[in-house]
């Protein structure tokens, strides 16, 4: 099995015109590249680059595979400690874990491997007759597992692959989670998170119910009365306000939303017409990719501002300078103060107060400026919202999903894992690893066996 990267019959000019718009930000390696990239690494017995990956993939090992030509090898061994080896290598931050971890950084003027590519270049060119992994004898055990992100999918790939019947309920009308809805077009490009769902789905054994929530369609407590067990993997749905004047305004957007509706879309003219200039607030990899895309979809002013400066900022370096390689500004010290309508009721600028650090403690100071714009996007974090409807509640800590050992919840059964627990950077490759984990101590659980 291959995913395919053909397009679809019936691909029309407008899907083809929308995908020149967003092409892949990081194409893939040749063969010849991949071939001389492997040959640099040093295939290192501890590696640290094992230690620095949350998924703890033997990347050595996979490198050497692709050093041998064997591309199959590379890809199995990358999927059996992360099922979602293919879009990882595509979002995950290597730059700051795996790739920061390789010992060629301390040799002088020597570039880190890039394992990140070649981790694409495994997935993206393995071929496997069916799917790569068998499923173990039946064990007659039914796990629920609530999202279809990447932590749903990893934890139900793994207990599927342990033998376990798992049926997934997701919310939306697709599974993928962040991957589907929430990340960049130019860093997924080509329907690869429907692809990469419909890879994990042909292990087997799983089955996927969606536009079907919790505390709307089903009952936490219904689950439990069904199900040998339930995983929780509800990710965030809600996002931060800037509690401002004038926030609730048709020019003031939330740009997960506007993520969500570019990625979904297929035909230009189903979006909006661009904004002539933009302001974008926050500091992280959504703030980034916002303002990147309305670069792409011909925004000519695009400003993104952040509270504090640079070195505070949630996205990494690499990803500040994708911002600036499309020109985007980015304005830090500023924090939004107001949002400026003309007697139309019409948006034309907002109000910043310039901020300044002071014994670690951010501080305002005594001036302000204005930024015109047509529009503005919130990109300043999302929140859990459990669902208000439900009434079986695990226990909570600052706003999320209170999980101790393997996951577990404070709900005898129920485990969680992924961006609505209080674990990790909401990193997909993290979701990926705490549904495994969970999964591992899932299948424990219910069949009182070691794994």
């Amino acid at each position: 099995m291959v995913m395919s990267m053909e397009k679809p019959q019936g691909y029309s000019q407008q899907q083809l015109a929308l995908d020149q718009m967003f092409k892949d930000i990081n194409p893939a390696l040749s063969a010849r590249q991949a071939g001389i990239e492997s040959s640099r690494c040093y295939y290192c017995y501890d590696a640290p680059c094992i230690t620095a990956c949350p998924s703890k993939i033997n990347i050595p090992s996979f490198i050497a595979s692709i050093h041998a030509d064997d591309l199959t090898g590379a890809a199995k061994t990358i999927y059996q400690e992360n099922i979602m080896g293919g879009s990882c290598a595509r979002v995950c931050p290597t730059e700051i874990l795996c790739e920061q971890a390789c010992v060629r950084n301390k040799e002088q003027e020597q570039a880190p491997v890039k394992i990140g590519l070649l981790q694409r270049h495994a997935t993206d060119n393995a071929v496997f007759v069916g799917h790569p992994f068998k499923r173990e004898a039946a064990t007659g055990k039914t796990v629920a597992v609530v999202g279809a992100g990447p932590a749903g999918l990893s934890c139900a790939h793994r207990l599927a692959m342990l033998g376990n019947d798992v049926e997934i309920f997701e919310a939306a009308s697709k599974a993928g989670g962040l991957n589907e809805y929430g990340i960049a077009k130019y860093k997924l490009t080509d329907n690869f998170a429907q692809k990469e769902v419909d890879f994990i789905l042909s292990i087997g054994g799983i089955t996927l119910h969606t536009e079907t929530a919790l505390g709307k369609d089903i009952s936490l407590e219904q689950l439990k009365d069904k199900f040998d067990a339930v995983f929780l993997a509800l990710g965030l749905q809600d996002v931060q306000s800037l509690m401002l004047v004038n926030e609730v305004h048709p020019q003031v957007i939330n740009a997960v939303d506007f993520i969500r509706e570019l990625r979904q879309a297929s035909d230009l003219n189903q979006l909006d017409i661009p904004p002539e200039s933009a302001v974008v607030i926050g500091a992280g990899n959504t703030a980034i990719d916002m303002a990147c895309q309305l670069k792409r979809l011909g925004t000519e002013e695009v400003t993104l501002v952040y509270r504090r400066g640079e070195e505070q900022m949630s996205a990494t370096k690499h990803e500040q300078q994708i911002a600036k390689n499309h020109q985007v500004r980015i304005k830090t010290w500023a924090k939004p103060e107001k949002i400026n309508l003309d007697h139309d009721g019409v948006l034309r600028s907002m109000t910043f107060r310039k901020t300044y650090s002071e014994d670690g403690q951010l501080k305002d100071s005594d001036q302000t400026f204005d930024i015109a714009c047509s529009a503005v996007f919130k990109a300043v974090g999302q929140k859990f919202a459990y669902p208000e409807k439900e009434q079986l509640i695990p226990t909570l800590s600052n706003g999320k999903i209170t999980t101790v050992g393997q996951q577990v919840t404070s709900l005898d059964g129920v485990f969680a894992g992924g961006d609505c627990t209080a674990e990790g950077q909401d990193l997909t490759v993290e979701a990926v690893q705490q549904g495994k984990l969970a999964a591992l101590a899932i299948h424990q659980h219910i069949n009182s066996v070691e794994v």
